[in-house]
């Protein structure tokens, strides 16, 4: 992205992989190219994002199998957070773990309470190879944590259980098929 330029501006708009699809089933692949290409990428994730009005996307939502997120998002006192992070490594967990309602571009119109932490520190590069740290707490964090599993080839239902679990592919199951109930 060039200094000054609105993220996703001159993005292309990609369709979403969803719940099912194996691309986000699997660890995604570290990047190893910066540059260009890789902005490119990052550009097409924030139209992507945008375009799904989503706060934070993972390439592999879009069937790229990188390790590249990209957020907007706002964090519990409504500071925005924009940026993205390649190749990002878990730095910490802390503060406590909370319940909350958690959503996913790859579920449209699915929500389940979920347990996430309230701080997180992700490390890692931006999209020129520079070191970047991000640290998020409240909804920011969720988001950052909910990100770095789909890199790791989690989808938020896995960290489910029970009832909770059951409900949330039922509904994302009647959601694939919005003629049946």
């Amino acid at each position: 992205m060039r200094r000054g330029t609105i993220p996703g501006s001159t993005g292309t708009v990609h369709p979403l992989r969803l719940l099912g699809d194996p691309v986000l089933h699997e660890p995604c692949e570290e990047a190893t190219e910066f540059g260009a290409p890789l902005l490119r990428l990052v550009e097409d994730m924030f139209a992507s994002m945008y375009a799904a009005g989503g706060v934070g996307l993972a390439a592999n939502q879009i069937g790229v199998p990188l390790r590249v997120l990209v957020h907007d998002c706002p964090d519990d006192d409504d500071v925005r957070h924009l940026g993205h992070l390649v190749n990002p490594r878990l730095v910490s967990l802390g503060g406590v773990e909370v319940t909350g309602p958690e959503g996913c571009l790859s579920l449209p119109g699915v929500e389940a309470g979920t347990r996430r932490f309230d701080e997180t520190v992700l490390e890692g590069v931006d999209a020129m190879g520079n070191p970047v740290t991000v640290s998020g707490t409240g909804f920011f964090a969720r988001c950052l944590q909910h990100e770095y599993d789909h890199l790791r080839g989690t989808v938020y239902t896995d960290r489910l259980r029970g009832l909770r679990r059951r409900r949330a592919l039922r509904a994302a199951r009647r959601a694939d098929r919005p003629g049946e109930r």
